[in-house]
């Protein structure tokens, strides 16, 4: 594996000598996300041919693996030990690798309880863009000082190096779960699921979407039976397919073929008075919007932004609009340095995240 990642090493350093950008690619299931890359023509580095476990620990929590790895054969070795990635990342495809997922910052249905992908991470190795292999973090929680680098590339979208190892934490899979059904309107979905927030209740997931709100208890047995009782409402058949459907976005509400918008906002924020339809997830605290005709991007981020967050267009195939909630000058000015420190020749997925990034 050392000659593959200095063959990676000559690669940077060729492209960062000539100015010639990098488009990093792993599985590739999630290249739909984000800004299109610069126009100038870049060089495909493609990341799946370093994959493999480092090293798991079952009884330690901690699983460390090379960034081509697979997500899938990441699960199912968990699974094998009845554990799981508790931010449930969306794979959007068999070929999604563990990479991708720390590059994209992507969590599912359980992010609100378990937090997100950045939460997981305790260490991690990676290529600069000068071709330096840097280390940052560990295997332990609490072994960083300093600045936390390990998160940062949670989300980063590719713009700060390669990345080559991750060690996450990993968490025991719930013993029970049962998914219940409600009839609800969105604005009485958003004021029970708060107050369920509030609750020491076993609530790892909600949907509302359709006029019916979901939830997921997850824990002992006899811990989501009580809660059962006491939500009442109605046991959702095979809930696991369902959760996966949102996750995987297969559901149909994703499928309309229309501009999808992700809008990360206050749970509390009151019903989204915009065009369109709309699911929630994360006791509110996600909004996604399908649609919206006649909507233009600043009506969207403007009420999104009023709401306390952000808004981000997740999927659109029709233009060339901004993807990302624009930042404020003190915010970009430090996302700037971050990318001259680690990418000084900004060869890295140039504009991936930000058009002059």
């Amino acid at each position: 594996m050392q000659a593959i990642i200095e063959q990676y090493q000559a690669i940077i350093r060729a492209a960062a000598d000539n100015q010639t950008p990098l488009q990093i690619r792993g599985g590739g299931t999630k290249h739909f996300y984000g800004n299109a890359p610069a126009q100038q023509p870049a060089a495909f580095f493609d990341t799946t041919a370093y994959h493999g476990i480092v090293d798991y620990e079952p009884t330690e929590l901690v699983l460390t693996a090379r960034a081509g790895t697979r997500l899938a054969d990441v699960e199912a070795l968990l699974a094998e030990h009845g554990q799981m990635l508790a931010f449930e990342p969306p794979h959007f495809g068999a070929a999604a690798t563990l990479g991708g997922c720390i590059a994209a910052g992507l969590s599912g249905p359980r992010r609100a309880t378990a937090g997100a992908v950045r939460d997981f991470v305790l260490g991690l190795r990676l290529l600069d863009g000068t071709g330096k292999d840097l280390r940052f973090g560990g295997q332990v929680m609490k072994n960083v000082a300093g600045y936390d680098v390990s998160r940062l590339m949670a989300g980063a979208m590719g713009t700060l190096g390669v990345i080559l190892e991750v060690s996450l934490k990993v968490l025991p899979k719930p013993p029970a779960e049962v998914t219940l059904r409600l009839a609800m309107s969105e604005a009485a979905a958003i004021e029970q699921m708060n107050q369920w927030a509030g609750k020491p209740l076993p609530v790892s997931a909600t949907c509302h979407a359709d006029g019916e709100l979901l939830v997921r208890l997850s824990g002992a047995e006899s811990t989501v039976r009580a809660a059962q009782i006491k939500l009442g409402g109605e046991v959702l058949p095979d809930s696991a397919a369902f959760w996966q459907s949102i996750r995987e976005q297969t559901h149909g509400f994703f499928q309309s073929g229309q501009p999808l918008w992700r809008l990360s906002v206050r749970s509390t924020a009151a019903p989204l008075a915009l065009p369109g339809k709309q699911l929630l997830e994360w006791n509110g605290g996600l909004r996604w919007l399908s649609g919206g005709d006649g909507l233009d991007v600043e009506t969207i981020r403007q009420w999104a932004k009023d709401a306390g967050g952000h808004a981000t267009l997740f999927r659109n195939l029709t233009s060339q609009l901004p993807v990302f909630h624009p930042l404020e000058p003190a915010l970009m000015a430090i996302h700037r340095s971050l990318k001259q420190q680690f990418d000084p020749a900004g060869i890295f997925n140039r504009g991936r995240l930000y058009p002059d990034l």
